[in-house]
């Protein structure tokens, strides 16, 4: 394909944005005062030893974590507010899709007056339904199409199911193998965050791994909070610290393929995210774009292929639409011209107003001239 990316460092190469194109505003409209309750537990009926973030999901393009649970799996939050949770950047918090700052816009960007959302706000919920997610499980979903602001905000109850073949783990085994301080740190660690004491948190985080340095999960809590002070040389060797002392724990392995991905170091971007996809072929899609695109980049079309695909699979909230794009870049190498075009074509209607989007028109437009050229010209009479 002729038109190229210069922002990728390749003429051909289609660029990466490591950022959610998602800009559906509609699963914010009016949801502010609606609270919602319930409980989540697993299939023995006991309550989960990780905390579950509840999300909701309004649609095919809008997925926005609103709350997690607590010690005895439950949970109770206030639609649109935000939690105190560090959770991994994953999870859409909103931002891109109406968050806690562009309430008072949402209105005017689709078109509705307020008097219409006042009229509106019994019926915000239309299309929307709740799921509690956690790595390596399945939970039910709970509709809210007739939940209305002044129900009884209890929802019900989730249940995580297993899923087979799936290795990896957001429980390590070494938080029950931590001696008694170094546990009673992490517990004052994850009582300061749900006060947004982030400070105090991220203090006794290091005490805990400082006390038991095999603690992978205090090691992956501290990481996200360097991470968010935006020390990342830290956040890094504590992601990697946590890996180190439990490889099965797939929390950290995300976040250091974006690091990887930032860094265009794509080899360790492809080797970090092969690893997290060994031990969890199916809760991470934005494991397979990272693989996709950093195997492009390796010149290993087979492998970005099959990753893009499994993206395109999972992502059922259209939050990597690049992957069609990916996609389309290496069936036009392979000379599959239409299903090059189809992709292409996906990649548009999922990203209308990505910043390539004139690009990939160019693209398409050189591929119709391709198709239009070739069914033009005359068919070589073949031998009897």
């Amino acid at each position: 394909m002729g038109a190229g990316s210069g922002a990728a460092g390749s003429r051909n190469i289609p660029p990466i944005n490591n950022g959610n194109t998602n800009t559906n505003t509609t699963g914010d409209l009016g949801t502010r005062g609606v609270y919602l309750s319930g409980k989540v537990q697993m299939e023995d009926g006991a309550p989960p030893r990780e905390q579950v973030v509840i999300e909701r999901i309004c649609g095919a393009a809008y997925r926005k974590a609103e709350g997690y649970t607590d010690s005895k799996g439950r949970f109770s939050f206030q639609l649109g507010q935000e939690q105190a949770v560090t959770q991994d950047a994953s999870f859409d918090t909103g931002t891109a899709a109406g968050g806690a700052n562009s309430g008072a816009n949402s209105s005017n960007r689709l078109g509705t007056s307020g008097a219409q959302t006042s009229r509106a706000a019994g019926r915000t919920l239309m299309g929307c339904e709740l799921t509690a997610t956690l790595p390596g499980f399945r939970a039910n979903s709970i509709n809210l199409d007739q939940h209305r602001r002044l129900d009884n905000p209890d929802v019900g109850t989730f249940i995580l199911h297993r899923l087979a073949n799936v290795e990896g783990t957001t429980v390590s085994a070494t938080t029950l193998q931590a001696p008694k301080d170094a546990r009673k740190a992490y517990d004052k660690a994850r009582e300061a965050l749900r006060k947004d004491k982030t400070g105090e948190a991220q203090k006794q985080f290091a005490k805990a791994v400082e006390l038991y340095p095999k603690f992978a999960e205090a090691w992956y809590q501290l990481g996200l909070l360097q991470e968010k002070s935006d020390d990342r040389a830290e956040a890094r060797n504590s992601y990697s610290q946590a890996i180190a002392a439990d490889p099965k724990l797939v929390t950290p392995y995300l976040p250091l393929a974006r690091f990887s991905m930032h860094d265009k170091n794509w080899e360790d971007a492809a080797a970090t995210t092969e690893r997290l996809l060994k031990l969890d072929a199916v809760d991470f899609p934005e494991a397979y774009y990272y693989n996709a695109a950093a195997n492009l980049r390796l010149k290993k079309p087979a492998d970005a292929e099959a990753s893009a695909r499994q993206v395109l699979r999972l992502d059922s909230a259209h939050q990597f639409p690049e992957a069609a794009h990916i996609l389309g870049f290496v069936l036009y190498q392979k000379g599959d011209f239409a299903g090059a075009q189809e992709q292409l074509r996906n990649y548009l209607q999922l990203a209308p107003n990505a910043p390539d989007a004139a690009q990939v028109k160019q693209q398409l437009a050189e591929l119709d001239h391709m198709a239009s050229a070739s069914k033009s010209s005359p068919e070589t009479p073949q031998p009897r």
